[in-house]
């Protein structure tokens, strides 16, 4: 293998594929990155068994060839390089760097110990904005379970339906649903449980500007835009009805200003137990109360004005589940909805009828 490639070139496709090479890894190989050279350029690639990202830079190859060469390692070199052209040549199985004066020999692994991607035949899936993917993650997988005895919840729920596509993630005491509507595709409704992981590097590599073909392939789903392509293992499994835990009763509606109520709770936060960053909302007429009381260090009182009416109530939150949740909701004003102490509440931006996004927030029981 023999290609030379500009520094930048080089250091882009090092930072985009590296970032899916694991931290820890009993196999050497998955420390390497897999250099494919070919006549129109060069195609890196990284995994960690369940994520993979493949890229391809422009480089002017004059011998075709493969190897795997550790990741972090020219990464970090890479970086330091001046900006000059760099002579990238194999030997056997050791990779060498010629830019100006500076020259590296690092020892590589054959590519046929590398992993075998997932083949995935994109010319039968569907196609998608940038745009619209990434809004749905942003907004959804940071609700996301890291609990291991439900695998299930460890992942985002994708449902692609003709004209429209949601997203949902839970970890059974808050719930995160987004959908968007999308140029019908003809597509055949389908749901898949994408790992957060996967979702993240998605975000990551490709722009809103960007065209995603999204395919399936048996148990791996891939995505690819121009000459990026990310390959994920999906989770398998059912994943639980939510729509019926999501309430429909929910009468009692509180209208926040959002960025009021999100400094409101954060004050509450610094004095809320560590065990359950427990505050109550207590709701009256035209205002809510924040309260907390923690008994081995203190308490905290605020209160803001809110458009509220009805009868009085008081509810207990996790005020770390609040800030999150508020974190996320793209409008300056939220609805707050709720029916009782012990039912799920609801929050929802409010002033823009076209979004469709709801989160719900579980109680906390409130002990006196």
């Amino acid at each position: 293998m023999n290609f030379t490639i500009t520094r930048q070139n080089l250091h882009n496709g090092l930072a985009a594929v590296s970032a899916s090479i694991p931290s820890k890894t009993t196999l050497p190989v998955l420390s390497n990155i897999l250099f494919e050279a070919t006549e129109d350029g060069v195609w890196m690639s990284g995994t960690d068994l369940d994520v993979a990202v493949r890229v391809k830079v422009p480089a002017d190859v004059k011998e075709g060839g493969s190897l795997t060469a550790p990741g972090k390692k020219l990464q970090e070199i890479t970086r330091e390089l001046p900006d000059q052209p760099v002579e990238v040549t194999t030997r056997g199985d050791q990779i060498e760097l010629q830019c100006g004066r500076s020259h590296f020999k690092l020892n590589g692994l054959p590519a046929d110990e590398f992993p075998t991607l997932a083949e995935v035949d994109f010319s039968e899936g569907l196609t998608v904005t940038g745009k619209d993917i990434n809004r749905l993650i942003h907004h959804t997988s940071f609700a996301v379970s890291t609990e291991e005895s439900r695998p299930i919840l460890n992942g985002v729920l994708w449902e692609l339906r003709d004209g429209a596509m949601k997203m949902v993630a839970t970890n059974g005491h808050r719930l995160a649903r987004m959908g968007v509507t999308v140029e019908a595709t003809g597509t055949p409704s389908a749901d898949f449980i994408v790992p957060p992981a996967a979702l993240s590097q998605v975000q990551r590599l490709f722009k809103d500007d960007d065209e995603l073909a999204v395919a399936r392939s048996g148990n791996h789903l891939g995505f690819r835009a121009d000459t990026t392509e990310i390959y994920t293992r999906l989770i398998e499994g059912q994943y639980p009805n939510y729509d019926q835990v999501i309430p429909r009763d929910n009468d009692k509606v509180a209208l926040i200003e959002k960025k009021a109520l999100e400094s409101a709770v954060r004050r509450m936060a610094v004095v809320a137990s560590d065990q359950t960053h427990r505050i109550r909302l207590r709701f009256e007429n035209g205002r809510v109360h924040l309260n907390v009381l923690t008994p081995d260090l203190g308490e905290g009182h605020d209160e803001l004005e809110v458009q509220y009416e009805g009868e009085e109530l008081e509810i207990g939150f996790n005020a770390n589940y609040l800030l999150e949740v508020l974190r996320h909701i793209p409008s300056e004003e939220v609805n707050f909805a709720f029916k009782a102490p012990e039912r799920a509440a609801t929050i929802e931006p409010a002033g823009d009828e076209e979004e469709d996004y709801l989160c719900l927030v579980m109680p906390l029981r409130l002990l006196d």
